[in-house]
């Protein structure tokens, strides 16, 4: 093998571990989380926001799909997640 084959290949592996995590280790990552600033530092800034009143639905998008959290004030309230059929 040559030097620029195993350094392409570093690249392509580092590239692909740096997308988004699937729904279920999206939703595994953010077990037990009970506040926003958890699940921030967990799985980091969510894809899309929605508020209606004091009510936020968190987004995520994931490889497979989608995790959406629901929070109210501060608190997490609960979770669900899809993924794309094929």
């Amino acid at each position: 093998m040559t030097p620029r084959f195993v350094a392409l290949a570093a690249l392509a592996f580092l590239l692909a571990a740096c997308g988004p995590p699937s729904t279920a280790d999206a939703l595994k990552k953010a077990e037990g989380v009970k506040t926003r600033t958890e699940l921030e530092s967990r799985l980091g800034k969510p894809t899309e926001i929605a508020k209606l009143g004091p009510i936020e639905n968190w987004t995520y998008k994931t490889s497979d799909g989608s995790v959406s959290f629901v929070i109210t004030g501060d608190t997490v309230q609960m979770s669900s997640g899809g993924t794309n059929s094929k």
